[in-house]
């Protein structure tokens, strides 16, 4: 099973996001969509489970704040803020407690972050929209093979390859 993961569109879809992600099982959108044409054309590749972002007014289509989603036997939760996975904001703390999930998916910040806390991994596929600073415009996967779960960051263009590569801004949210 592969999943796609892509946040902070802005309502910008970069072509190369959509190469990426033909032949995936299930996109998980983490929010800032900016046009529900966005969600219309991730859906002609994959199913799609989508959060609306801060720019969205938090609805976005049938986006709403938060979704929960099964995939491969992992139970993914998607917010758009999240703030940091260490101290997360109180209602998605609030929601993890009431029903935990095995990751937490979320956008916002722009960085790439993937890390494991307490048993719980916290996702952010970096923007895949407009560049902002010097951070990557990247989309994220995750995959399982063999039984067993990986996930990486692909830069949607040289620049972010290299900055990817060199782990300037990934999990920058735990500093």
């Amino acid at each position: 099973m592969r999943i796609g993961v892509i946040s902070d569109t802005h309502g910008v879809l970069n072509p190369r996001a959509l190469d990426l992600f033909r032949g995936v099982d299930h996109i998980l959108h983490a929010g800032d969509i900016g046009s529900e044409d966005i969600l219309v054309a991730l859906r002609a590749i994959a199913e799609v489970t989508a959060v609306a972002g801060n720019i969205d007014e938090f609805h976005c289509g049938d986006a709403g704040e938060n979704a929960r989603v099964r995939l491969g036997g992992l139970e993914f939760f998607l917010t758009h803020i999240l703030d940091r996975p260490q101290w997360p904001l109180d209602p998605v703390r609030k929601e993890l407690r009431r029903a935990p999930a095995d990751v937490v998916v979320f956008g916002h910040s722009h960085l790439p972050h993937d890390e494991r806390l307490a048993g719980t991994w916290f996702f952010n596929p970096a923007s895949a929209g407009p560049r902002r600073f010097d951070y990557p415009c990247a989309v994220g996967f995750f995959e399982k093979k063999a039984g067993r779960w990986r996930s990486w960051h692909v830069g949607l263009d040289a620049r972010s390859e290299a900055v990817l590569a060199s782990g300037k801004h990934l999990n920058q949210l735990s500093r």
